[in-house]
């Protein structure tokens, strides 16, 4: 009993980029039938991947403007402020790795998705290239034995039985039969050129589709190693890899948007396919298939006549009266004739080995089979295929806007970084509250100036406090730091903590340190050398 048909209805987003406007070079409208033949169809899908080259003209020519824009007004940045603020730079970072790594995360979906989707379509050919090829190698075997082996056979029956007319009259009853069953055969619809069709497309799929799931892996490999270099030349501040890093930036940039244009005319050609599949196959196989066969097997329908129901009922009626003549002539002809009995037999082996082919032939050439693997197609390619396609669509959006952000992040942390540097480069290294004073060296005739000066400084302080400052009890760097706070004053407030190691600017000098220098005879001065002349 023959089940009903399961319908293809394609899904929504077919219909969506199948109404996308179609256009040729001379921006006239073209029709979205799918028709991969026709010069004006394939300009315009052309048409939708150059839209994202003009993206990328656009995008490169902005990029360029707003570079230049940044090189230009350094020297005014420079002028207002010392250092940038970094904030923007952090936070720009941030962002953009989170969206390349969404954007990497859609992509790995994305061409999953599409590489199993054209799997499904793939198998499905190959599944039908067989059963077209089991047809036609049945088709062919049946004919062969009816018309060169059943021959054969009967010639030389028809020699042993030349004394019994009854029995050659058998004969040539059986010659009718074969020629009833050679005409229905011959009749039947050449699938070669089907299968030569699904063959190529099937073989040519596989080719392309295992680049392309190579090329798209290789650049979602690279706009991770991108996003993870880039982390890592911000976060150790090296100019080196951030200049490569805007090299590599510019070339995906430009991968990027060559994806997006690929993937989007290829999504809308396959929708204007899966939107009306079957008119474009009917077209495809009038030319060796008749409209009645191929509306067999693209709905298969409960309701519709198998069209070869009519050849397999003649071809399986004259078989079998074949087989009760053969029967017949073993029975009564053997005993006469027995030299008869091998050419019989022969025909009765034949016979029997055509009926299995027939039973073999009934079920290949019912539509279920064939509609199946028409179906999983349909549903592989635009089901799966196109949704994969849709989301590395999404992919190519989002690194083309991480790289964007990235390229226009870099300059800024370059001159953050180069901000840096000159801020370092201009400390003096004669400053006493130089944070890199630990780095130089100790010279103890320096730090017996500094204990003298503490002495006087500590004898003033004591007529206006009742708490002497402490004593050092170690000659060292850091020591030699307090005491230099606590000459100027020895105020918590302005100077408590030791600044040497922490990287801090020099503190600010209160009244009473300037007090104190300035009380200070020239005979002092004379004795203490210049090392405060600085303060």
């Amino acid at each position: 009993m023959a089940t009903a048909r399961l319908d293809y209805i394609a899904p929504w987003w077919t219909y969506w980029l199948h109404n996308f406007p179609h256009f040729n070079f001379t921006f006239q409208p073209v029709d979205n039938t799918f028709r991969p033949g026709e010069a004006s169809y394939h300009q315009s899908l052309v048409f939708l991947a150059c839209i994202s080259a003009a993206g990328l003209v656009l995008s490169l020519l902005l990029l360029s403007v707003y570079l230049t824009s940044v090189c230009c007004c350094r020297k005014e940045e420079e002028e207002e402020t010392k250092r940038p603020d970094s904030c923007c730079v952090s936070w720009t970072a941030v962002i953009t790795g989170l969206i390349l790594c969404s954007a990497v995360g859609v992509g790995f979906y994305g061409n999953s998705q599409t590489n199993d989707g054209v799997y499904q379509l793939t198998y499905s050919l190959h599944n039908a290239n067989h059963t077209l090829g089991g047809l036609n190698s049945l088709v062919s075997s049946s004919l062969g034995s009816m018309e060169v082996g059943l021959q054969q056979h009967l010639n030389r029956l028809d020699e042993i039985f030349a004394a019994r007319g009854d029995y050659v009259q058998a004969l040539r009853f059986m010659g009718q039969m074969a020629d009833n069953i050679i005409r229905q055969l011959t009749a039947m619809p050449d699938l070669s050129k089907a299968k030569v069709d699904l063959s190529a497309i099937a073989d040519q799929t596989d080719y392309v589709e295992y680049y392309r799931w190579l090329t798209y892996l290789l650049l979602l490999i690279l706009d991770l190693v991108i996003c993870l270099v880039a982390c890592l030349g911000v976060a150790k501040q090296s100019r080196w890899l951030l200049t490569m890093i805007m090299v590599f930036g510019v070339i995906s940039l430009v991968l990027s948007w060559a994806s997006l244009g690929a993937g989007t005319a290829t999504a809308v050609g396959t929708s204007d396919f899966c939107v009306s599949p079957d008119k474009f196959i009917a077209n495809r196989t009038k030319e060796f298939l008749s409209a009645e066969v191929t509306h067999y097997y693209l709905y298969c329908s409960q309701s519709l006549p198998n069209p070869f129901q009519q050849s397999l009922t003649i071809f399986q009626r004259s078989l079998t009266t074949m087989q009760i003549q053969i029967q017949g002539l073993l029975q009564f002809s053997v005993p006469v004739f027995p030299t008869a009995e091998r050419d019989l037999l022969g025909i009765q082996r034949l016979l029997n080995s055509t009926e299995f082919n027939l039973n073999q032939l009934t079920a290949l050439l019912d539509c279920r089979g064939l509609h199946k693997n028409y179906l999983d197609g349909l549903m592989g390619v635009c089901y799966d295929g196109v949704e994969g396609l849709l989301y590395l669509c999404l992919f190519s959006l989002l690194s083309v806007s991480a790289f964007c952000a990235m390229l226009c992040a870099i300059p800024r942390a370059w001159t953050l970084i180069t901000s840096r540097d000159r801020a370092y480069d201009d400390i003096d290294e004669e400053d006493p509250f130089n944070p890199q004073a630990r780095h130089m060296t100790f010279n103890p005739s320096r730090a017996s100036h500094v204990q003298s000066f503490c002495s006087y400084s500590s004898s003033l302080d004591s007529q206006a406090s009742p708490h002497p400052p402490p004593q050092t009890a170690a000659i060292l760097p850091t020591s030699e730091y307090m005491n230099q706070s606590m000459l100027f004053g020895g105020n918590p407030r302005y100077e408590n903590v030791p600044l040497i190691g922490r990287g801090s600017p020099p503190p600010s000098y209160s009244p009473r340190m300037r007090t104190t220098y300035l009380s200070m005879t020239d005979a002092q001065i004379r004795h203490f050398g210049t090392d405060f002349q600085q303060v």
